[in-house]
């Protein structure tokens, strides 16, 4: 991660400390609250760990783009064709 990245997940960490602390002085020691701290620390915990030995990254190879025409379909394509998931086709195509 750059620089400001980091600096930001950070803030964001520290304001996220903030407000578990005071849902714990709202609801004490319950266990939800716990879970939040615990799931904190852990952010915390990979946080760090990413700040300090970031990911080797690696580079994709392009993948091949098709071009799909905006024109519409052959309608002779769809003769006799049900609408599945339409309850069939109940109309005169035209």
């Amino acid at each position: 991660m750059s620089t400001s990245e980091m600096l930001e997940l950070n803030r964001t960490i520290n304001h996220l400390r903030r407000c578990v602390g005071s849902l714990r002085s709202m609801y004490g020691d319950a266990a939800q609250v716990r879970r939040l701290s615990n799931d904190l620390e852990r952010l915390e915990i990979d946080a760090q760990e990413l700040d300090t030995s970031p990911p080797h990254v690696t580079r994709r190879e392009p993948v091949e783009r098709i071009k799909i025409p905006d024109v519409p379909y052959d309608a002779s394509m769809w003769a006799g064709v049900d609408d599945e998931g339409l309850g069939g086709c109940h109309y005169e195509r035209g």
